[in-house]
Parts: structure tokens; C-alpha cells; sequence
């Protein structure tokens, strides 16, 4: 498989507009530099490439960062602080939402807009190298198509081939280095010592000497001093931070927060499943929570079983001192007489019962910790399944991944070495059993299941499977064969479907068709909830490897050891501490999930059928608009587009001297700093527009010579084009829409049995609908709402006796249009009226309407004109405003 990727998510080239935009008024340079090695008796001259600045001042530069932060909504940074925090630009984006995507595309359009050619990727770890590694190559053919196949390379630093490091700087092309934060942060690293290799130079001066744009992926795990200085040492042209969980934010220039990407819809919908025991107390139950130390004291905080005037109850206690018998510390429940703990250990993180029991921090004893795993493996087993037949037919492929903490638990070996099941992975195979053989599900999966389950675990030299802490050298190969198959993964042939890994490899993992994760720790998990869903949060893809939207779809399920409202406020608080916006509301509880059933024979109701046999064809657009008119508008919005700024320009040279005290620089020549002394290569502005809007070469010539701004060309080539651009393009949407005409295809319409191949699910929560008459619509029981606005709506059809029939267009009801297809909203009829009416949208008057939105319900029009007796309606708040 091949996964597909949209170059035209705004939200993404928002995010990199961003950043590209701080530079806007530098010219497109060659970067060229010289620097000479001088040794005793041998000068070696070599040529290299790095970036540079051309602008004259940083007044420019800081300009062009407020007017982004203004644009985008965020607070404006002074000049003081931009100063201050050392040209660091963040970029804050939730999980899932295309993070590495955005600042890969970036670098191109860096390069292609100012020349900038070298690059370095600091990540934090090995996981999150590899997971880079792996975009670089599965972005590389799509990139190449976008941007004319510009040459790049990419590598990842090794010491032990720092002679690479020379490639690096002398290239000529756009070069990435990805770089592990650990490699050279410290002055003992291999890059930070002088070596004969490089003519007894340091490694790290031939990254320093290129002046390279420095990316930071995660930089919350780069922020003690002694890793933020490292970032610094690499004389970075500047250093962009990526993250979704930054701990401190320099100049933030882009915002796309969990709220935002939850909203509209870029991540899976979240919803917890929840299992706990209750009314648990017949067996002695002892949780470690943490130990402590204060001067000469040493506590442990414990959860035990108290007694109390309402009955036994689950509470957090401390013991130290002399309060080390859990008897008295549980107000004498009798199921701890005799029992103590003798010894808590601060070093070791543990603590030694009289029994000769020793339990670690966030290790448990009792509590049916086997029969609450057990039930956690049922439910994800259960809705695993569930969703296979939800999206069957679909293409999509679905993933179960489950988190253990203990190795042995999934993978035992006996004396001889020879693999066998651990108690886990028994466990999985007798429930799987159980649940496929139900009636409901026989004939879902035909695969064996010794081929539906596996691990991936970091291994021994004996290839035995083994736990370890995530940052191991035994890893590497782990979060490498991760990587690797990802695509094998999402393939439906590969029987593969329920994914055992460690969770110190948690990170590792991000796969867009996981539908279920399930943490199966025999200890207390100190994994953040972010961390935790975010292994799960991106949108599925299809055999295709293109990007589903569906939200009935997108719904990833969380099998969580603690209760919904636990897990709720955890995950909520989570999220208001580290990007300070409210999450509450947006995850549900799946014990609150209801399908949606459409009522009975509703096929063959005459309401239903009045409107539906009038607007079930597909239908098919042309466009027609006359290129004069095309000429004369685009002409007048060239003309009013923003201005074509010059670039501030100044023409320097520089020599640069390595010797065995660094690196240093001399100017060697300076020009006036005159704009008119820059020599700016025009390039072929008509092929470029035609690439860009499909006109005749003919056509944009006419429009650029009625504007009176073709002389701009000669001040920013780039700018001028992309404004222009911009323009035409938006003018031609315009009167595509202005001239669209549809026409039935023959023989395509909607079939009704595409109604009954949906499972719908929806959360009963404040949006949720029960309809009391369902004789009005074709649900039995419950409405899919997705908003207030809609809410009310329904309520006012339901209750409105001028309505005789009204429901939700279903997602796959879709209309073609030049700017994408659209979904209409509603389908509704009136008893006594001339016109069956469909409303288009429901949206409140406080809802922006973007302008594609429009467009498109411009195309909604023209498309039901092709349906006798039916009119179309919206944007609408209520049914008082229908005119019907």
C-alpha cells in the first residue's frame, strides 16, 4: 500500500504559510559561501552552500512575525522578546493533525521562496527519530510532484561516518540531517571531538558553518540548559519547534489546539470505555502510589481498603514512622490483621510486607486485577470486531493495539529457550475464540488465530523477547520494524489485526487505522492520557491509502482500569495545562453510545418516498463562463491584490576561516544595500501561473497587461506570481460556480439499501434527539445532531404540524461541485405547500460562513433545479425562515 497525502488541507498551509511568511521580503538567493582549512605548509580551499539572510534590518523580519501572530489570532510578541528568545518560532499542533508533514513541506517551500538549502532535525528520541525517517520516504514522491522534483537528500547523523557531515555543507541541493538531541549535547559526543578524518576539525563546524534552519520535533523534551544550549551550538539561521505539548512557547506563530482539531474534525472522535471492580473487598487489596522523602522521613503513599461508619472503602493513606501496620491504618478492617510492612525503600521504590511480599511503586495486590484484564481484553476484543463490520466493504482495515508493561506476560520461554504463550496472550485466544463463534460475527475473519495476534518487542542476542525502557540499543531494531510496516499493517490481506507491544515502546507507534488501544499494566500507569489516545488520534485510511472523513468512522476507543469520569478529568486537565483551552464535553463515554435505527418499513412510506424519488439521482456538472469576462474580473483582482514589497537587500561577501580555534568570518565585500543593485533572476512568470490555474499562456498574459502590475514582477518574482495567482484562481472559482449547470447521469442514483449498510452511532448527550414521534421521520428512536442549531431544528420539525416527513441527508448523499462535494443537511416535506424543500444548511448566525461554503451551496442550488418539486433552502437557523 501506498498512502496517499491532500496538498490542499488548509489548516496545513495556514501552518506553513506561518512560518515562510517571517522571511517574506528576502530574495531568492544562492547562498553560496567560501571557506579555506589552513594547515601548517597546505592551504585546502573547498566550496560550500548555507543560508544567509539578505534583509537589511531585523525591523522587516519582526514586522512580518507580528503581522502573522495578528493574522492567526495569537498574542503579538515584542521586539524585546523576539530578540530574547533567540529567532525561535513555535508551531503548536495536536497529534495526529500532520505535525511532520507540515514542517517537511515547509522546507521545500523554504527553499523554493528564499534558496534556504540546509536543514537539521533535532529529535528527542529514537522513536521519534525513526517515525521522521519514515515520513521523509513516504513523503518524498508526493513532495517531488508538488515542488518540479527539486533535488533533496536526507540522512541520519552517524558517528561513525562523520565524513558525511562534509557532503552536507558543499551540496548544492536541499540537504536534511536528522539529528538525535543526545548525539551532540554533550562535549564528550564523537561531533563535538577534532578528528584527522575532517583534517583535525570538529564535525559539528561543518553543520555550523552552513547556517542551517534548525527543526525541533517535540521540544518539551529538549528544555534542560544543557540540551537547549546544544540546539544553540549549532549556529542555527534560525530554529523552528514543533510540538503539540510544548512546555514553553518562543514566539508562537501557528496554533492548531486539541479543541480546534477536535472540532473540526481532523482527529478521531474519543470515547473511554470504562472497567473497574466494585464492591471489591473480600481479598486484602494494597496499591503502591509513590514513595517519598522529606529530610530523614520516608513515606509511602498506598491505596488500601478502610473502614468506615458508611463500609468498606478504597482510600489513599500514608505510611511511615511508626505507621506501618496496615491493620490500624485501615481502621481495623480484619482482612489486614497481623499484616505490616516492614521496610519502605526510597532508593529501590519499594516497600517489604511481614509476609516477605515486596511490591514496587505502582505495583497492585489483589483487587481481581486477572479478571479486570480479562474483561479489558473482552470489551476491546468486542468492539475490534464491531468495527470490522462497520467498515466492511469500506476498505478499511482495523487495529487493535495493546499496551503491556511485562513481556513475560504475552511471551514465556522454557529451559531450552523454546517460545511459549505467556498468560495474556492465552487469555486473548480463549475470548477470541468465544467471540468469533457468536452468530453475529462467524464468517468476519477467515484467518487463523495464530496470524490475527503478535508482538513487537525489543529482543536479546539470544533473539529472546525482552522489557525494556524504550531508549535502548535493542530498540532501535524494534522501532524500526515499527516503522517498516506500517503500510504491511494497513494492508487487508495481512492477517495481522490485535498488536501486542511494550509500553516503554508506546511512542513508537502511529498508525492512522488504530481503532482500540487497551493498556493491560500490571502496575499503575504514569503515562499521560494525551500520550496514551494520541497513539490512536489520526484518521483512518483505506486500501487506497487515502484519508477517511467520516466521523461515524473516526472513532477510536480508549479500554481504560479506571472510571470514565477518572480518566475524563485527567485527560481534560491535561489538556487546559498545556495548552490552556477547555476539553470538556468532546470525549465520550461508551456506555453512553446508542445505534441509530431506522425505523421500520420506513422504505415504503409515501412521505419518504415523495421527496426521496425526486432527489435520490446523481448528477454530473459542466461549466461554462466567457474567457473575456474571465480577462476583465481577474484583471481587476490582480490589480487590487496587496502590494508587491521589495525585498531590503544587501550584497555581501564573506570569507570564511576554519583553523584550529573554530571557525571565524571576515567580510571581504559589502554593496550599497540599494535595491536596484540586486540582479534577481525573472523567471518564466506565464508557465508558472498556467501550471498553477490550467489558462491558456495567452489568457494570463491578457490579465497580468490589463492590471498595470506587470512591472511588480521585476521587484518579488515570487510574491508577485503567488499573489497573482491567488487572484485568478479565486476568480475562476467564482464563475465556475456562476456558470455550473448539472444534468442527471442515467441510470446513477442512490439505492435505498445504502441506509441499512451504515451502522450509525451516536453519544446520548445534550445533543442527542429521542424523537417522540418517529412517524415524522425514518428513525425509530434517536436523531444523528452534530450541533445546537440542529438540535433545535429537529425539536421545531417534530413539533411543527406543516411537516409531515423530515431526516438527515446521510453522509454518503453527496453533490459534485468545483470546490469539493457537498453534503446537504436536511430533507424535509410539507403537507400543503407547492415545493418539497431541502434545507442545505442549518447554521446559527454566530457560525462563520467560509467562502467555499458558499460556493458550494451556490452548486446545491443549481444541482436541485435538476429535481422537480423540490427547492432549496439556507443557510437557515429555523424552519420560520423557510419560504415553502
Amino acid at each position: 500500500m501506498k498512502l496517499h497525502f491532500d496538498s490542499n488541507q488548509e489548516y496545513q498551509k495556514e501552518a506553513i504559510k506561518s512560518i515562510t511568511d517571517i522571511f517574506e521580503g528576502q530574495s531568492l538567493n544562492s547562498g553560496d559561501f567560501e571557506f579555506s582549512f589552513n594547515r601548517p605548509g597546505v592551504i585546502l580551499t573547498e566550496n560550500g552552500f548555507g543560508n544567509k539572510l539578505n534583509c537589511s534590518g531585523l525591523e522587516d523580519l519582526t514586522k512580518n512575525i507580528q503581522n502573522i501572530q495578528r493574522r492567526n489570532g495569537l498574542n503579538i510578541s515584542s521586539p524585546e522578546e523576539i530578540g530574547n528568545n533567540g529567532w525561535n518560532f513555535s508551531v503548536e499542533m495536536e497529534t495526529g493533525t500532520g505535525k511532520t508533514y507540515v514542517y517537511l513541506r515547509t522546507i521545500y517551500e523554504l527553499n523554493k521562496l528564499y534558496g534556504f538549502k540546509k536543514f537539521v532535525i533535532v529529535v528527542p528520541s529514537i522513536a521519534i527519530r525513526e517515525g521522521v525517517l519514515k515520513n521523509l520516504e513516504i513523503t518524498e514522491e508526493h513532495f517531488q510532484s508538488l515542488y518540479d522534483k527539486v533535488p533533496v537528500t536526507f540522512h541520519v547523523y552517524d558517528s561513525r561516518k562523520v565524513s558525511n557531515l562534509r557532503g552536507f555543507a558543499s551540496a548544492d541541493t536541499i540537504q536534511i540531517l536528522v539529528l538525535n538531541i543526545d548525539s551532540f549535547a554533550k562535549d564528550e559526543n564523537i561531533i563535538n571531538k577534532s578528528t584527522d578524518k575532517l583534517i583535525g576539525k570538529k564535525p559539528i563546524e561543518f553543520i555550523q558553518c552552513t547556517k542551517p534552519i534548525v527543526i525541533v520535533d517535540e521540544p518539551q523534551n529538549m528544555e534542560t540548559e544543557i540540551r537547549k544550549k546544544a540546539v544553540e551550538n549549532l549556529d542555527p539561521l534560525c530554529t523552528l519547534r514543533y510540538s503539540a505539548t510544548h512546555t514553553h512557547l518562543y514566539n508562537l506563530m501557528y496554533s492548531l489546539n486539541p479543541v480546534k482539531a477536535y472540532d473540526l474534525g481532523l482527529v478521531k472522535q474519543i470515547e473511554v470505555d470504562s472497567v473497574v471492580s466494585e464492591n471489591d473487598f473480600n481479598a486484602p487489596y494494597l496499591q503502591v502510589e509513590n514513595i517519598t522523602r522529606s529530610g530523614n522521613s520516608i513515606k509511602a503513599k498506598i491505596k488500601i481498603d478502610v473502614l468506615t461508619d458508611a463500609g468498606v472503602k478504597r482510600k489513599k493513606v500514608t505510611a511511615s514512622g511508626r505507621k506501618l501496620d496496615l491493620f490500624l491504618l485501615s481502621n481495623g478492617n480484619e482482612k489486614y490483621h497481623g499484616l505490616k510492612i516492614c521496610e519502605v525503600n526510597f532508593g529501590a521504590e519499594n516497600i517489604e510486607l511481614t509476609n516477605g511480599l515486596v511490591l514496587n511503586k505502582g505495583e497492585t495486590q489483589g483487587g481481581m486485577s486477572h479478571d479486570i484484564m480479562r474483561c479489558m481484553l473482552t470489551k476491546t476484543i468486542e468492539e475490534h470486531l464491531k468495527k470490522e463490520k462497520n467498515c466492511r466493504g469500506n476498505g478499511i482495515k482495523v487495529l487493535s493495539l495493546f499496551f503491556i508493561d511485562k513481556v513475560k506476560n504475552y511471551r514465556e520461554y522454557d529451559s531450552n529457550g523454546n517460545p511459549l504463550k505467556g498468560k495474556i496472550a492465552q487469555w486473548f485466544e480463549e475470548i477470541y475464540t468465544k467471540e468469533i463463534s457468536k452468530p453475529e460475527n462467524r464468517n468476519l475473519i477467515s484467518y487463523p488465530i495464530e496470524e490475527l495476534h503478535n508482538g513487537y518487542f525489543s529482543q536479546d542476542n539470544k533473539g529472546r523477547l525482552k522489557d525494556t525502557e524504550g531508549e535502548s540499543k535493542a530498540d532501535d531494531e524494534t522501532y524500526r520494524l515499527i516503522m517498516q510496516e506500517k503500510e504491511k499493517l494497513l494492508d487487508e490481506n495481512v492477517p495481522l489485526r490485535f498488536i501486542f507491544s511494550h509500553s516503554a515502546l508506546r511512542e513508537g507507534w502511529d498508525n492512522p487505522n488504530v481503532f482500540q488501544i487497551c493498556t493491560l499494566n500490571e502496575t499503575k500507569s504514569e503515562i499521560k492520557k494525551r500520550q496514551e489516545i494520541g497513539r490512536g488520534l489520526r484518521l483512518a485510511v483505506n486500501q487506497n491509502g487515502e484519508r477517511i472523513v467520516d466521523r461515524n468512522i473516526n472513532r477510536l476507543t480508549v479500554v481504560a482500569n479506571e472510571r470514565y469520569e477518572d480518566f475524563a478529568k485527567a485527560l481534560q486537565k491535561e489538556i487546559l495545562e498545556d495548552c490552556g483551552v477547555d476539553f470538556s464535553g468532546r470525549m465520550k463515554n461508551k456506555k453512553d453510545k446508542k445505534r441509530v435505527r431506522y425505523r421500520k418499513g420506513f422504505t415504503k412510506d409515501p412521505k419518504f418516498l415523495k421527496i426521496w424519488n425526486k432527489i435520490r439521482f446523481q448528477t454530473t456538472y459542466s461549466v461554462n463562463y466567457e474567457t473575456d469576462r474571465l480577462i476583465s474580473l481577474a484583471s481587476i483582482a490582480v490589480c487590487n491584490m496587496v502590494e508587491t514589497k521589495k525585498p531590503s537587500v544587501k550584497s555581501v561577501t564573506y570569507r570564511t576561516n576554519i583553523s584550529d580555534a573554530g571557525i571565524s568570518g571576515s567580510i571581504v565585500g559589502e554593496g550599497s544595500g540599494m535595491e536596484s543593485e540586486l540582479q534577481t533572476e525573472i523567471p518564466d512568470m506565464l508557465s508558472y501561473v498556467q501550471s498553477k490555474t490550467e489558462l491558456t499562456r495567452k489568457t494570463i498574459l491578457q490579465i497580468i497587461k490589463l492590471s498595470n502590475r506587470l512591472n511588480e514582477l521585476l521587484i518579488n518574482p515570487q510574491m508577485f506570481m503567488d499573489n497573482a495567482v491567488s487572484a485568478i484562481k479565486n476568480v475562476m472559482q467564482r464563475l465556475m460556480v456562476d456558470g455550473i449547470q448539472y444534468e442527471k447521469i442515467e441510470d446513477a442514483s442512490y439505492p435505498l439499501s445504502m441506509f441499512n449498510e451504515t451502522n450509525l452511532e451516536i453519544y446520548v448527550d445534550e445533543f442527542a434527539l429521542t424523537i417522540q414521534d418517529n412517524s415524522k421521520t425514518i428513525y425509530d428512536d434517536y436523531l444523528p445532531i452534530e450541533s445546537g442549531v440542529e438540535l433545535q431544528f429537529a425539536k421545531d420539525c417534530e413539533r411543527s404540524e406543516k411537516i409531515e416527513m423530515y431526516f438527515k441527508l446521510p453522509d454518503w448523499f453527496k453533490i459534485p461541485t468545483p470546490v469539493g462535494n457537498y453534503n446537504p443537511d436536511w430533507a424535509i416535506v410539507f403537507k400543503e405547500a407547492k415545493n418539497l424543500c431541502v434545507v442545505v444548511e442549518t447554521k446559527s448566525k454566530e457560525q462563520a460562513f467560509h467562502p467555499i461554503e458558499e460556493l458550494k451551496l451556490r452548486c446545491g442550488k443549481a444541482h436541485f433545479k435538476q429535481c422537480e418539486g423540490v427547492k432549496f433552502e439556507g443557510p437557515i437557523t429555523s424552519i420560520s425562515e423557510l419560504r415553502c
